[in-house]
């Protein structure tokens, strides 16, 4: 049978993702510090109204609330024997609001980093990480994800690693890395370096791309790059919604509903067909994302000039391939007229 990825993107020229995770809780009283994945058991009422509220919006699919939901991450906060139930969990109470939502909405099993460096610059072994990736999946699996999403990565090893744990499962994948250090991850990948590493994969994911990072001009630009450099798989965006600015010590993200639709409209013409957002991005958001998206015609790729314009500056020359940025400096986006 065909996954339910693959069928939608075969109807469909993109598909609405969700927002944020974490914003979004803090907003329902999560506190700093706090394991999000502990609410799957703890507070099941306020991860039904996360995922309900991306479906309300529009989202054609949604993230499970299980982003640090490995043993690594959960050690943290005494949990790492409870990895396969927190899991199984978050992609139940996700199947339930899926099931119901009247219209095919898929359930993507979030799988964060490890929290913990790679070998040979760290302690993670290829082995491990395997190890932790794969006992995620199985409970995202049992509990009734769609797909595996493995999100946030910055090496390549570590992508290896989630991509063999995802075959363990016998489980389709989407993968997304980020790139927030003068255009590259925070191991030095590129979006070049990306491609070919998703080419290199067995199995490969069944789409590609970017999330959090910087900006939303910059994660365009990094799509844009993942395009040039010959992507043959559906692409991902999925950037922050603005810039964060601590504010009366929280943080706080500057875009607005306005620019997030400018964003999703201009991340459809940079080739992405799953479009979402990130840190800052509530159903508000998303619900002006949708509208954009299916009001607004396609147009041809837009330039780095252009990108800058609605969205903001860049805040590197460069996006670490070499080809200078228009604007250099961050800076607000233009005022749309009417």
């Amino acid at each position: 049978m065909t996954d339910l990825v693959t069928r939608l993107l075969a109807e469909r020229d993109w598909l609405l993702a969700d927002g944020a995770t974490g914003t979004n809780l803090f907003n329902m009283g999560l506190q700093s510090g706090d394991a999000p994945e502990l609410w799957n058991t703890d507070a099941p009422d306020k991860i039904l109204a996360l995922y309900a509220g991306a479906v309300a919006a529009g989202s054609d699919l949604f993230l499970t609330n299980s982003f640090g939901g490995n043993a690594g991450r959960l050690k943290l906060h005494e949990a790492q024997n409870r990895v396969g139930e927190l899991n199984r969990v978050a992609a139940e109470l996700g199947r339930e609001v899926a099931d119901r939502a009247g219209r095919p909405v898929v359930v993507a099993g979030s799988m964060g980093p490890t929290g913990e460096i790679m070998a040979p610059m760290g302690d993670l072994t290829h082995a491990l990480a395997v190890e932790m990736f794969h006992e995620q999946a199985e409970g995202l699996k049992q509990g009734g994800a769609d797909v595996l999403w493995v999100e946030t990565i910055s090496a390549a090893e570590e992508y290896r690693a989630a991509a063999e744990a995802c075959a363990r499962a016998d489980m389709p994948w989407c993968g997304t890395m980020s790139f927030d250090t003068a255009g590259r991850t925070m191991m030095g990948l590129t979006a070049a370096d990306m491609v070919t590493l998703v080419d290199g994969l067995d199995p490969a994911p069944l789409a590609f791309g970017a999330n959090c990072g910087v900006g939303a001009s910059d994660l365009l630009r990094t799509v844009r790059s993942l395009a040039a450099a010959g992507a043959r798989r559906p692409l991902v965006a999925k950037g922050n919604a603005g810039i964060p600015k601590y504010v009366e010590g929280h943080i706080h993200y500057d875009g607005t509903p306005e620019l997030m639709a400018d964003y999703a409209v201009l991340a459809r013409d940079c080739g992405a067909r799953i479009i979402g957002g990130c840190c800052g991005t509530t159903p508000e958001h998303l619900r002006r994302m949708r509208a954009a998206l299916e009001e607004r015609p396609r147009g041809a790729t837009p330039p780095l000039d252009l990108i800058a314009d609605r969205l903001g500056g860049f805040s590197s020359p460069s996006d670490g391939s070499g080809g200078p940025a228009p604007v250099s400096q961050r800076r607000g986006p233009r005022r749309r007229r009417g």
